[in-house]
Formats: C-alpha cells, structure tokens, sequence
C-alpha cells in the first residue's frame, strides 16, 4: 500500500457522461449531507494512520474536491504528515484558475485536470453542463504559473464520443509541456451505460498518435505505476496511457480509497466499503483504526479488471452488480 485517494465531497458542478449522467445525478438526487462528510480533522487523522502503514503518496478526488470549502487548509494540514512525500489533486479544472495560488501556498505539490476534448462542442456535450474548453485550459495555465508542473491532463476516450481529439490533444500539450493522459473508457460504478464497443483501447490511442508523432516507449517510474508511459522520438515531451480495460494492472495495484463519508475501499471497481468513520466517532483508538485498516488490506482480493478481460460477452455477470461504488464517490 503506497498511495490512498481521499474523496473529499461526492458532489460536482459538471454532469459528465462516463461518470455522473444527468439522467441519474439530476435536481432531485440526493447527495451526502454535511454532517455526514468526514472533517478535515478526521481526514488528517486517518490519513496519518496510512501514513504509519506505508502510504507516501495522498491524492485529493472527489466528486469535484475544489467544490468543498476551504480545500487549501486540509492540503496545509495533509502536508504536516512526516512521512508523506506527495501530496497531489484531480480536478475537473473549472475552479483552479481561483484557487491554484492558495493550493500551491498550502503545500500541494502536483495537480492533474481532466479535459476531454479541445473541442468545444464535443467537450460540452461530454460534460453536459455546457462548460468551455477555454476555463479548463485558463486553470491549467494557472496551475502552471504557480510551480504546479507539469501539469498532467487526464482524458478519458469513448468510442464515437471524442476519439477524433486524440491526436489535436497530443499536439497541444505536447507543444506545451505538459503531460498528458489517455484513459480507456471505464465500467466504474453502475450507471454510466458502459459498454465493451464504446472502448477505444490504449493500443489503438498510442497508434493514433505514433502516426502523427512517433513515439518511444519509457519505462515506469516506479512499482505500481498504473500508466504506461510514451515520449516524442523528437524529445519534446512525453504522454501516458491507463489501458484499465485491455490491460489490467490489478497485481500490482498498491491505491487505497477514502470515500467522503469515510468508507475504505480498496479497488476502484469494488461494491463494499469498510466503515472507518463510525468507529472514529465512537471513539475508537489508532490502534483500533490501524488494526481495521490492516485487516481490510491483507485480505484483499480484488481483481475485476482481470476477471472482465477473461468475459467472453459483453460482460456479463461480472459487470452486473447494482451495488458497485460509483466515479462520483470514489474518485478516478
């Protein structure tokens, strides 16, 4: 266990297709309230306690984690945990351009933006709130000119959706320095109608893109690291791709979740969390609190990824579970 992704809300002001359709997270849904929300405080609490097990590197998700309140003092207070090393955000960007001067004054030391499309029809229509290609890109700029850089930018892939950005969005970042992500397109959760066909596969992505700029192949920068990394053979920059689909790294997955109302999940795809807020509000010791944590971490054995690319058919029972955790509670 090296890395733990701290949902800090499940809430998010875009309705992206892949992760929090309209049609489910309308007016009406309920979202967790307050109260229900782990405090800075118990954050930091447990976050501490990973940190005792191994954990070096935190990353923030959400939901939208620049939606609650005050984020620059809980990464102030993230960042008084010795033994962290790294202390990084995902953000759908429409919020950074505001906030990335005080993130970066609080500690936080990496940032990664989610942008789907340069184009700006294909990315409204992708996060479905109408939200302009050119504020993601203003926050990134201003991620950039406060030190948090490189900026890695996230896109996710759909078939027939946003394949023809693929090649625009290599050229762009590539010419700017920043690195960016490709991410196959993804069955978390329940509800975003995923199919097998609305994947393009990493292998298909890295194509597009060697054939336009050729690439070379790099090697990981450490155990665990779940992209596969490509640099320009003309030294510009490089890119990674996250095959989660044709390519599952569940062996050597070393992420923890923390979802915002303090469930412990310990795979992106898993439909059952362990509490640990209740027993904190109870009263519950450190001690109590790692040895939960350490029970729910040595028998895990998660391996969905795996068992969805040995599926013959569109996946059948293994994609079948109502209960699965969803994008939006759990973080990427």
């Amino acid at each position: 266990m090296h890395d733990l992704r701290i949902s800090v809300t499940d809430r998010c002001n875009f309705r992206c297709t892949y992760c929090m359709p309209r049609e489910i997270y309308g007016r009406d849904f309920a979202f967790l309230p307050r109260a229900e929300l782990l405090t800075f405080e118990e954050i930091t609490r447990i976050a501490r306690l990973f940190a005792q097990l191994g954990v070096r590197k935190l990353r923030l998700t959400g939901g939208e984690p620049l939606l609650r309140r005050d984020l620059p003092a809980l990464v102030g207070m993230l960042g008084d945990i010795g033994d962290v090393e790294d202390i990084t955000l995902t953000t759908n960007g429409s919020l950074l351009s505001r906030q990335a001067r005080a993130l970066a004054d609080a500690g936080l030391r990496r940032i990664s933006v989610s942008l789907d499309s340069l184009d700006e029809q294909t990315f409204a229509r992708m996060n479905d709130v109408g939200f302009p290609v050119s504020e993601v890109l203003a926050g990134i700029q201003a991620a950039d000119d406060v030190g948090l850089r490189p900026v890695k930018v996230n896109m996710v892939v759909r078939r027939g959706v946003n394949e023809g950005s693929v090649v625009p969005m290599a050229r762009y970042f590539r010419d700017r320095g920043h690195i960016l992500r490709f991410i196959e397109y993804m069955d978390v959760g329940h509800t975003n109608g995923w199919r097998l066909d609305d994947v393009v596969p990493a292998a298909e992505i890295v194509a597009l893109i060697d054939a336009d700029m050729p690439l070379l192949s790099l090697p990981p920068l450490y155990p665990g690291e779940v992209a596969d990394r490509w640099a320009y053979r003309d030294g510009t920059g490089e890119l990674g791709v996250i095959a989660s689909v044709t390519q599952p790294f569940c062996a050597d997955c070393t992420r923890a979740r923390l979802t915002a109302d303090g469930q412990l999940y310990t795979c992106l795809f898993a439909s059952t969390g362990h509490d640990l807020r209740g027993p904190m509000r109870a009263g519950a010791s450190d001690a109590d609190l790692l040895d939960t944590i350490t029970a729910v971490w040595r028998v895990r054995d998660d391996r969905y990824s795996e068992l969805r690319s040995l599926a013959t058919v569109p996946l059948g029972p293994v994609s079948a579970d109502p209960n699965r955790v969803e994008m939006s509670r759990i973080g990427g």
